[in-house]
């Protein structure tokens, strides 16, 4: 995707329809927020393109960002402890509301970056 804010949007639609299509209503909302947070980190905060990966295995959705940053993303705050700052709250709403999460650094068509990844569990509810 290019790096537009536009981008996140579009991910956060696309996003709920393919895990409505799927019978994955019950994480849908959590889902969306994550990967809004993740993509936003990706455009906002790098020049280059980002990428956004779903992946279902396993009774786990998987989702992840890739940008061309191979910086690593800054460390979660506690939710309690966060300022004012319209910034630096994304990483700590993706540990507080997923079941895993992490990062590597990854090259995608010969651009080096890394890919920011996080899990919520199955537990769907229809």
């Amino acid at each position: 995707m290019p790096n537009d804010l536009r981008a996140v949007t579009i991910s956060r639609r696309t996003l709920r329809l393919i895990l409505t299509l799927h019978g994955l209503i019950g994480l849908v909302d959590v889902a969306e927020l994550l990967a809004t947070e993740l993509v936003s980190n990706a455009v906002r905060h790098t020049k280059g393109p980002a990428a956004l990966r779903v992946r279902w295995s396993a009774g786990v959705l998987r989702i992840g960002a890739w940008d061309a940053d191979p910086q690593p993303p800054q460390p979660p705050e506690e939710l309690g402890q966060l300022t004012d700052s319209q910034d630096g709250r994304g990483m700590g709403m993706i540990h507080a509301c997923s079941d895993l999460w992490g990062w590597q650094p990854l090259s995608r068509f010969g651009n080096r970056g890394k890919f920011v990844w996080c899990e919520l569990g199955g537990k769907v509810s229809a």
